[in-house]
């Protein structure tokens, strides 16, 4: 039982580190929180308790900051690391908790300048649903491995019943809703390719 107290400081260290970087992304675009209050729909106050590290965001606001900056959610939490490796261990490879649904996603192969894919390990709980509102970039192709259990993906307002062994390929437009439907968590692998 020695291990168990240190996956909170882990992510506590990558929370805060993406808190940083949403900071940074912001003054980037010299953009106030006003301004992007009113593109991502999220209220100022929770912006800037987010950029303080004072909240964890949700997935569906880290969707809707992704999407007003142009980035892929793997782009945004790789970016908060390090210049990233060829050769990515397990024990290294980033995780990211949804404080609200328990979704979790693993940066299996983070993006990396000058490559286009990256390749992520994600589990949802039994019952938890994920709503992703916009595409953070149009046209992004994804390959979605299903591992175990079964998901329900809405894409485009198209329901796909997805269990272990399935495999779907998409092309981001609008919005998307991944629903873990089964008794167990759903476990894919995701493809992701930049255009």
């Amino acid at each position: 039982m020695a291990g168990a107290p240190a996956a909170p400081a882990v992510d506590q260290d990558i929370d805060r580190r993406i808190a940083q970087r949403l900071a940074r992304l912001r003054t980037e675009h010299a953009w106030s929180l006003d301004a992007l209050a009113e593109r991502t729909g999220i209220s100022r106050a929770t912006l800037s308790r987010l950029e303080r590290g004072e909240l964890s965001p949700t997935a569906a606001m880290l969707g809707r900051l992704c999407a007003a900056y142009g980035w892929t959610l793997s782009r945004l939490m790789a970016d908060a690391e390090s210049q990233p490796p060829q050769l990515v261990p397990g024990a290294a490879q980033a995780e990211w908790t949804d404080p609200e649904s328990g979704y979790r996603r693993r940066m299996v192969s983070p993006p990396a300048p000058g490559l286009r894919g990256e390749l992520v390990d994600v589990r949802v709980p039994a019952g938890a649903n994920v709503l992703f509102d916009a595409a953070p970039i149009a046209g992004l192709e994804h390959h979605l491995w299903m591992l175990d259990g079964a998901l329900t993906l809405t894409v485009d307002r198209t329901d796909f019943e997805l269990r272990a062994g399935d495999c779907l390929r998409y092309l981001l437009a609008g919005p998307t809703r991944f629903q873990a439907t089964g008794k167990r968590e759903a476990r894919y692998v995701l493809a992701i390719v930049r255009p």
